[in-house]
């Protein structure tokens, strides 16, 4: 059970999926993306929510289908190298490894700075080390917990739409879309606001552990992309009613700033909700680097599973050592951007693969959700685009040099 063709093990339904999914997408970034997007979008904010929605779907889609047709872990990176070839497959693990274990830093920090802000990089380590042990005890432990954090997040949120418009601050008129609303800033706010939608991708990658995938993963997807989109779309509506889009867009803690009496209890719910962030990153990013390291494009070692917790363990601790040390020593705060440009790229692969399903209209979703995925990654701030950019240069590259390896020597 521990070499690198080691199986793991069928654990979770269609709820624990479902949860996971949650996890993933109900996390930090709903307390901290919808201010960056307003300063990208104004009064356009909804509109680049819905943008983002719309192409969030259609990369649910075509993940839902190939993770049923091919329930490995891994994801895209399985789903390119089946479909358009093993560099097209690298590529996009490249791409969710990097962005994502930058995401996981990133988390950290804030898990951090909610709960201590004076010793944030302690508490971030501390965190990642604790995260990461319930990750090392098994996967359907890892999905309890995240079942729990979903619960009091879901919980904080729903009080703080009632507060919101009960509290008597709320004016339907700062909802009304207005001059300062432009389609490049709709549509960075788009590929911003995309960044918090892609905890789907975690579903996917789990497809191994995942009990009936053909059955599960179509349902678990769609779920919790809905569910999501509900939440989403009721604190945007929120926000604007009570802030307005200028002061929601230099706000550094909107919800905190919106809320009222409750802002404590959004401060504790940004933490726990970035806790379970961090958990369903761990989780992803390991099992991505499972797939990888199976075939060669990283140490084989990290293909081992664990005999008894039936997890990739060496994985999980290389995962959870390289975060520790972004948590200890990196400035994350232009990461968001980065990584959202890795996703888009990673998606993009996603879509691509769909569209060679099959011929017809079952080509329309996964054409728009490429089309979607290219035009947010470069509607992105010039930065994160160059940044993105060269981390799948150096991607590609690394490639080239490993496949001219053997033949060389």
């Amino acid at each position: 059970m521990t070499g690198g063709n080691a199986i793991l093990q069928r654990r979770l339904g269609v709820f624990d999926a479902t949860v996971v999914g949650l996890g993933s997408m109900i996390g930090a970034g709903v307390f901290a993306a919808f201010a960056p997007a307003a300063r990208a979008a104004g009064s356009g904010l909804l509109l680049g929510l819905a943008a983002a929605a719309v192409v969030a779907y259609c990369n649910a889609m075509s993940s839902a289908r190939l993770a049923a047709l091919y329930p490995a872990s891994g994801g895209t990176y399985v789903y390119g190298r089946e479909r358009l070839g093993p560099f097209w497959g690298y590529l996009a693990g490249w791409s969710f490894v990097v962005g994502k274990t930058a995401s996981c830093g990133a988390m950290a920090l804030t898990i951090g700075a909610y709960v201590w802000p004076e010793q944030q990089r302690a508490v971030g380590v501390a965190a990642v080390v604790a995260l990461t042990a319930v990750n090392y005890a098994g996967v359907q432990k890892a999905a309890w917990l995240t079942r729990g954090i979903v619960a009091v997040v879901l919980a904080l949120l729903a009080a703080f739409v009632v507060a919101a418009f009960t509290g008597g601050d709320a004016d339907a008129a700062r909802l009304d879309i207005g001059a300062d609303a432009t389609v490049g800033g709709v549509l960075q706010a788009a590929g911003l606001l995309f960044f918090a939608f892609a905890g789907y991708a975690r579903i996917a990658t789990l497809g191994e552990e995942v009990r009936d995938p053909a059955r599960t993963i179509p349902r678990a997807i769609p779920l919790a992309l809905g569910i999501t989109l509900v939440v989403y779309a009721a604190v945007a509506v929120a926000l604007l009613a009570v802030l307005g889009p200028r002061a929601l867009a230099g706000s550094a803690a909107p919800l905190a700033d919106a809320a009222g009496g409750l802002a404590p209890l959004m401060r504790v719910g940004a933490a726990v909700a970035a806790v379970g962030s961090l958990l369903a990153l761990i989780l992803g990013v390991s099992r991505t680097s499972l797939a990888m390291a199976r075939d060669g494009h990283l140490p084989r070692t990290l293909a081992a599973v664990h005999p008894r917790s039936g997890v990739p363990h060496h994985a999980e601790l290389a995962v959870g050592a390289v975060v520790a040390v972004l948590a200890a020593t990196a400035d994350l705060r232009g990461a968001i951007g980065f990584s959202s440009f890795g996703v888009l790229a990673y998606y993009a692969v996603a879509n691509a693969s769909a569209w060679t399903l099959g011929p017809g209209a079952r080509r329309a979703v996964p054409a728009l959700g490429l089309l979607g995925c290219l035009v947010l990654a470069f509607a992105l701030p010039w930065t994160s685009v160059a940044a993105g950019a060269a981390v799948l240069a150096v991607g590609a590259a690394l490639y080239a040099a490993r496949s001219r390896g053997p033949r060389d020597a």
